[in-house]
Parts: structure tokens; C-alpha cells; sequence
């Protein structure tokens, strides 16, 4: 029994290392890239997050003031930013851990100035069309030039920087099989 929990840990101490991509770090090393990337993470979101007053908040404080009302983001924004701030957080936990080079520092750059930009964003709001889709353009450029320098580093860390990549595979395989099938009438 000791020596099947023994393995188990084992097991998953392993899987660890390899979603980590800290083989050969230390454990300092590791939990200080996590803790560096989830903080500022959470120090962007919890920047934008402050800073939004939404409309009917600020229409509802001021007729009533003790009973404020919040409203959740809309938009291109409220679906693209949680998943571009957790995905890329992934990743850039693996880059922290690839091996010390130059292009390990740029990646991490470019992760910290997509959170920033990300986080100007969700905080700016925009409601114009043309400001949404300058808002949705530039987080998918800062992703995807971060899913690129990740790649370089680490595979893994550029998929799933990129997670939309398989998806789109699997959409186009299923969109030929659609096509290819007869269609009846």
C-alpha cells in the first residue's frame, strides 16, 4: 500500500516537471515563475477591474447612492480576455522555466506588455466598433507574438500560448467531412 502511494506521488511529481518544464530548476526557481506570473496576472486584472465603472453603476449611484449596480462586461472583451490572461499565464510559466537564453526574455517581455495592454483594455472599455476591434486585433496580435517567441522556446509553451491552433484543425476537418458527404435532396 506505502509502495503504491509511493508511485502515485511519484506519478505525479512527474506529470508536474513536464507541465512545468522545470526539469533541472529548482524549486525556488519554479514557485518564484509562478508566483512572478499568476501576480501579475492578477495585478492587471485586478487593475482593470478596479478601474471599470460600468454605466448603469455610475446612473445607479447617482440616483441612488446606497444601492450600487454592477453589470458584466460586454462585448468582444469579456470572451476573449479571461482566456487570453489564463492561457498565456500557462505558458509563460513554462518560458520562465526554459533554459536561461535571450529569446527566454523576450517572451517573458512580450507576456508582461500583453497583460499590461490586455488589462488597458478591459479597463478602457471601448464601445465604438472600431475601438473593439482595435481592442480584439491587438490582443490576438500581443497572443499570437507571444505564442511565436513561446514556440521558440518550448512547443508545448507556444500551444498552449495558441490553444485556438488545434481547434481550428479540428474545425476544418469537420467542415471537409461536411462538404464531402452527399448531399441529398
Amino acid at each position: 500500500m506505502l509502495e503504491q502511494l509511493e508511485d502515485t506521488i511519484d506519478d505525479v511529481r512527474d506529470q508536474a516537471v513536464d507541465f512545468l518544464n522545470s526539469e533541472g530548476r529548482s524549486g525556488a526557481h519554479v514557485a518564484l515563475g509562478i508566483g512572478l506570473t499568476l501576480g501579475v496576472a492578477l495585478l492587471a486584472t485586478a487593475t482593470a477591474t478596479g478601474a471599470i465603472k460600468p454605466a448603469a453603476a455610475r446612473r445607479s449611484h447617482r440616483l441612488h447612492r446606497d444601492a450600487p449596480v454592477t453589470e458584466r462586461p460586454r462585448g468582444p472583451l469579456s470572451l476573449v480576455l479571461p482566456a487570453v490572461f489564463s492561457a498565456t499565464t500557462l505558458s509563460a510559466i513554462r518560458v520562465w522555466n526554459a533554459p536561461s537564453v535571450p529569446a527566454r526574455r523576450s517572451a517573458m517581455q512580450l507576456w508582461a506588455l500583453a497583460q499590461g495592454v490586455n488589462a488597458t483594455w478591459l479597463a478602457a472599455r471601448p464601445r465604438s466598433l472600431p475601438g473593439q476591434v482595435l481592442a480584439a486585433m491587438t490582443t490576438a496580435g500581443l497572443a499570437a507574438a507571444f505564442a511565436h517567441q513561446a514556440r521558440k522556446l518550448d512547443r508545448r509553451a507556444g500551444m498552449l500560448a495558441a490553444p485556438f491552433g488545434a481547434a481550428t484543425r479540428i474545425a476544418n476537418r469537420v467542415d471537409k467531412a461536411v462538404d464531402d458527404r452527399p448531399t441529398v435532396h
